[in-house]
């Protein structure tokens, strides 16, 4: 079975989709459509504008989706049997298999951006990347510390990303270092995706989630909270709500995807992470490049 994978904020680089721009019509529609859904030149940033630009959460979540969205459209051969994103690219997964229109999907990715942003200024936060150590080991020492921090990204064996309060986050590292982490390194991100300190963007999000159709889509998505096929819009919906403030189970949903007969992988958008961290989860997954 061919599972498509969509990746998330990270993967964005400078001149991302301007080959697509110029040469697919399909593709010069819907990112001058884009233009006008956002109400500012997103085009520009993404074609010609500077890594600072780009690293804007408002501006970064939105040019990610549509590169990978844009990018899927103009496939020829695009005929997904099952699907998934790592967090934003969740959002791509369900325009991907039908679940929400270009357009809907546009305007809540837009709204998220800039719910999180929100949510991010509220209270000192970070996220952190921590190496060579046991899933359980890292849950434990969240745990333990007092304030919050929170495993955020489940990536790949060996690989989790913690999130939650700066102070909370710093000590944790210290005490992953301790406990035999190859690293544990504080990320240049705006604030503590996946962790109880969205819960004012959740609650914002839920709203436009619950105001938006969702329709039944042509094959399951893998969702980020449960790492398991999902074909119900209603459950779809709330899982989506959910996402904000509960880890991204990506080992789990690759994992759960080749169990249910995955036979290869083919990540749609900016960069190569995803195909990296599949390797990692089964080194006999075939991954490719769209």
């Amino acid at each position: 079975m061919k599972a498509y994978v969509f990746p998330g904020q990270g993967a964005q680089f400078v001149g991302m989709g301007k080959d697509l721009y110029e040469t697919s019509a399909v593709a010069k529609e819907l990112f001058d459509k884009a233009n006008e859904i956002l109400g500012f030149n997103i085009t520009e940033i993404m074609f010609n504008g500077t890594d600072e630009e780009l690293k804007q959460t408002k501006v970064t979540q939105p040019a990610v989706f549509l590169h990978s969205v844009i990018l899927a459209k103009t496939l020829t051969d695009f005929n997904p049997e099952m699907v998934a994103g790592h967090s934003l690219g969740e959002f791509s997964a369900l325009v991907a298999n039908g679940t929400l229109s270009f357009e809907d999907a546009l305007q809540l990715v837009s709204k998220r951006a800039m719910a999180m942003q929100k949510a991010c200024e509220i209270t000192p936060s970070t996220m952190a990347a921590v190496l060579n150590l046991d899933d359980k080991i890292v849950e434990d020492i969240c745990a333990s510390i007092d304030g919050v921090v929170v495993a955020a990204n489940y990536n790949c064996p060996g690989q989790l990303v913690i999130s939650g309060e700066t102070k909370a986050v710093e000590l944790a590292c210290e005490k992953m270092k301790e406990a035999g982490a190859k690293r544990a390194l504080i990320l240049p991100v705006g604030g503590a995706f996946h962790s109880p300190m969205m819960e004012p963007a959740r609650e914002e999000l839920a709203a436009a989630i619950e105001a938006t159709t969702f329709n039944t889509p042509t094959c399951p998505v893998y969702q980020n909270v449960t790492a398991s096929a999902v074909s119900d819009p209603a459950e779809i919906k709330k899982n989506l709500i959910t996402q904000l403030t509960a880890p991204v189970r990506w080992t789990q949903s690759v994992q759960q995807m080749i169990a249910d007969g995955a036979t290869s992988f083919t990540e749609v958008g900016p960069g190569k992470v995803l195909m990296g961290l599949i390797n990692k989860i089964n080194k006999d997954a075939e991954t490719i490049k769209a």
